[in-house]
């Protein structure tokens, strides 16, 4: 900017700056006539938080532009101002005061996230800004029915956070009921110290805030025909929600619904390998099993690997018709996921059909009796756990593919003297 001025013109030695008027000094949000007023949202609480299905009420969702975020600094001593996403056009949803627990907000949190990316309207990452969450905290003695005075908290970038910081909030609270100090509660708004798990007073609020909200005249009512409503309605894709009754519906478990549901790539992977055929129980299984293991270990997602639903509805009907035992469906799935290629090329390429001949696995049971005389007498003994042995030497013997039924049975059969 120094260089600019130099057209020819005599610089300045002094630069000063003035404000002038600026139209837009304001912002656009919805008040009377939001999006949606009085819905819910569904969920199911996971086991390891105690189970349950849940419903809370959504007391309004409305846009309106960004008005900017404030950064905090680590010490909490003071805060910053990014104006970046000024006037970036936002999605609020105002939900009852339904939830007890920071583990039902943070759950209804994540519920959220997940219809947005369900939606396919945001990424809705939290630690991008992509979605955000203040909450107001109260608490009540037992009884009473008027709520507590609100607390509002700041601060939280994610779901554990969120949980952390409302259980603090709600202790406190209690606590100061406990020690008759319940006017030391007053409407303001706290920050969540993620270090120091704790929550500090940020501002005071001295009564409800008085937006002055008017019409916005330059910008016309927005009306929606039915038609267009309707057609929207009939294009939105299964959602979390009816995704979990659909899979409990089909026998899995609590644990398996929501695992497979929650994650919308993990939920298009599962529906993609049943619609190719693949029994349900499963195919949860190799997912949440064998297949789930890898993409932690390598810190992939499921869309990053080079197995396939159709592979992986391959593999599970190979092992279901005895063409391969599990112990070789799970060396083959390796190879699917880390090179890709088919089931029926990896077979035939390393040689691993299943040998289902009575008489091949016959002769190798006869010769690992036959080899192992001492273990023999000591299972005739009584020492029965010890057909596990056997049946393992037979599978070395056969490179882990004599099929594991009849192994069992003939072996069975042996060990009786038959």
């Amino acid at each position: 900017q120094h260089r600019l001025p130099h057209l020819h013109g005599p610089p300045r030695d002094i630069a000063g700056s003035e404000r002038k008027d600026l139209p837009k000094g304001y912002q656009i949000s919805q008040f009377d006539i939001p999006i949606a007023e009085k819905g819910y949202l569904d969920l199911d609480i996971p086991m390891e938080f105690g189970g349950g299905h849940r419903r809370f009420g959504v007391t309004r969702v409305h846009m309106e532009e960004d008005a900017g975020k404030l950064l905090h600094s680590e010490s909490g001593s003071f805060s910053q101002v990014d104006l970046n996403r000024a006037g970036v056009p936002l999605l609020e949803i105002v939900s009852e005061p339904d939830m007890r627990t920071g583990i039902e907000a943070a759950e209804y949190g994540a519920e959220i996230q997940r219809v947005v990316r369900y939606l396919g309207v945001g990424n809705g990452n939290m630690q991008e800004g992509s979605l955000r969450c203040d909450v107001n905290v109260s608490v009540r003695p037992i009884g009473q029915s008027e709520f507590g005075t609100k607390v509002e908290i700041k601060n939280m970038n994610s779901f554990s956070e969120i949980s952390r910081a409302i259980d603090y909030e709600i202790s406190r609270q209690i606590l100061l009921h406990k020690e008759s100090q319940a006017d030391k509660i007053v409407q303001e708004t706290r920050l969540w110290d993620e270090s120091s798990q704790k929550t500090f007073t940020m501002r005071k609020k001295e009564g409800l805030a008085d937006y002055r909200y008017f019409p916005e005249p330059d910008l016309p009512e927005v009306v929606l025909t039915s038609d267009y409503i309707d057609e929207i309605r009939n294009s939105m894709p299964e959602l979390p929600e009816a995704k979990r009754r659909r899979y409990e519906n089909m026998g899995l478990s609590m644990q398996d619904v929501i695992f497979l549901a929650n994650d919308d790539i993990v939920a298009h992977f599962f529906d993609s390998t049943l619609e190719r055929g693949a029994d349900a129980k499963l195919a949860a299984n190799w997912i949440m099993g064998d297949i789930t293991a890898y993409l932690k270990n390598e810190k992939l997602s499921i869309d990053e690997i080079k197995l396939t639903p159709l592979e992986l509805s391959e593999l599970i009907a190979f092992i279901k018709n005895g063409t391969i035992s599990g112990k070789i469906g799970k060396e083959i799935l390796v190879e699917l996921i880390t090179k890709g290629g088919t089931v029926k090329s990896v077979i035939e390429e390393k040689d691993l059909v299943q040998i289902a001949d009575p008489a091949a696995i016959e002769a190798m049971v006869d010769k690992v009796l036959a080899e192992n005389p001492k273990q023999l007498e000591q299972y005739r003994a009584g020492k029965t756990k010890l057909q596990g042995f056997f049946a393992g030497q037979v599978m070395k013997a056969s490179k882990g593919k004599a099929s594991p039924v009849l192994l069992n049975k003939i072996l069975g059969e042996k060990l009786k003297g038959n």
